[in-house]
């Protein structure tokens, strides 16, 4: 099952402050719902794990994170892929901009992304509805760290 999604966020930061807290594996750990684990490793990525809920199926996605088409502080491409066991495999990647706006910095994102196993059969709603939900949550969070 495949699904898309876009939006944008106005944060009260300068685009270098944000560039540098999306670029931070801290920062990122903090704000991703349900991550347990976020470490950088050697090429220009993250070994990341991360627990999720999404209706009836709860697992563990364990997997690796990428960022690539680095423009620093422009934007970046984000892709991922995870393992949940049974509950089935999650695989994707957003663009990222950064744009000077209003005194502050807008982040707009354009997500890809395809899920299969147990997961892929609770139905395109409840999907989409839980990956904006968690992509609310991580704005939120990334938008509180942003404002220290």
């Amino acid at each position: 099952m495949a699904m898309t999604m876009t939006g944008e966020v106005q944060l009260a930061a300068p685009r270098e402050a944000v560039w540098a807290k999306l670029n931070d594996p801290e920062v990122l750990k903090a704000c991703i719902p349900g991550c347990e684990e976020l470490e950088k490793t050697e090429d220009n990525g993250f070994r990341a794990t991360a627990k999720m809920k999404v209706g009836p199926v709860s697992a563990r996605f364990k997997g690796k994170v990428t960022l690539s088409d680095l423009d620093p502080p422009n934007g970046y491409k984000i892709s991922g892929e995870g393992e949940g066991g049974v509950a089935g495999f999650a695989k994707g990647g957003a663009t990222v901009g950064l744009a000077e706006k209003d005194g502050g910095t807008l982040l707009s994102y354009n997500v890809e992304a395809q899920i299969g196993g147990k997961l892929a059969q609770l139905g395109q709603r409840l999907i989409n509805g839980a990956a904006k939900k968690l992509a609310d949550e991580f704005f939120a969070n990334f938008a509180k760290a942003v404002q220290g």
